[in-house]
């Protein structure tokens, strides 16, 4: 069996703050995650500190009866540390020029730089659970996709999975 990485965009949740929860629709789905992840020969789970992303891969973690381990890595980019109201303009061109910043914010090659850090060395199937901007930067690295388009498309959870002997990212539809 070749190594394999399942990466999980968090579930649907109150607010994007660090300490935001789940909603009532999130633990549902975090719940049919822990069902999907059951016989996948799961080894180890990484995971984004923010509590939205913890929470969504926490059933899984209990029945797996693995440990999650919290990743600052993994946390979500940065664009701008104040809120804009053009922040998707901003956002795009990120995608296409991967030095663009904004002052205080994080640069997608910065972002891409830490998550592509996280698989580098993997020996274990591992899931990873981030964010969506961070995730389809990671994508856009590895299987030359146009991030900004897949990141428009993403859901909340979003699973995919990586084969690493070929660099292949698919979507998995893991809640049917």
């Amino acid at each position: 069996m070749c190594l394999s990485i399942y990466f999980v965009r968090h579930a649907q949740a109150t607010g994007q703050e660090r300490h935001a929860q789940l909603t009532k629709k999130g633990h549902e789905d975090a719940r049919a995650l822990a069902n999907y992840f059951h016989n996948k020969n799961i080894k180890r789970i990484i995971s984004s500190p923010y509590s939205r992303a913890v929470s969504t891969i926490k059933p899984t973690a209990e029945t797996l009866s693995l440990p999650i381990k919290e990743d600052e890595r993994l946390i979500e980019r940065c664009l701008s540390p104040t809120p804009m109201e053009d922040w998707l303009t901003h956002l795009e061109r990120g995608f296409k020029d991967y030095s663009y910043k904004l002052k205080g914010g994080e640069s997608s090659l910065e972002a891409q730089s830490r998550i592509l850090s996280v698989i580098n060395g993997m020996t274990d199937h591992t899931v990873i659970v981030s964010h969506g901007n961070l995730l389809a930067l990671c994508f856009q690295s590895i299987a030359l996709i146009d991030g900004y388009e897949h990141w428009k498309q993403m859901k909340n959870p979003d699973v995919y999975h990586l084969y690493l002997s070929s660099s292949t990212i698919e979507k998995v539809d893991w809640n049917s």
